[in-house]
């Protein structure tokens, strides 16, 4: 079965879209640095923490934490913008 044809969006609607997938990206992203490069401590490499969370400052383990849920809150939003967005509608125009 085909899917039904998709009528052009308006041209504001694509430029709103478009703003809003950037910023939860520019977000996640934001995050996932902040997480991964600057609050990580010294000496430690790029990725989680393993033992190193036991000798790390309680205050920057925390702020790390904070942004941590930051990035997953983003990802989670944009997850579910997505899919309200761009999945529901196309899954709804193939059925009969």
């Amino acid at each position: 079965m085909d899917a039904l044809p998709v009528p052009p969006r308006p041209l504001a609607w694509r430029i709103l879209h478009g703003v809003i997938v950037v910023n939860f990206a520019v977000e996640i992203l934001y995050a996932q640095y902040m997480v991964f490069s600057v609050l990580r401590p010294p000496g430690a490499g790029w990725g989680p923490l393993g033992a190193r969370a036991l000798t790390m400052d309680p205050q920057q383990l925390m702020i790390r934490r904070m942004y941590a849920s930051e990035a997953w809150i983003a990802i989670a939003g944009l997850s579910v913008y997505l899919a309200i967005t761009e999945v529901y509608p196309r899954f709804w125009r193939r059925l009969p």
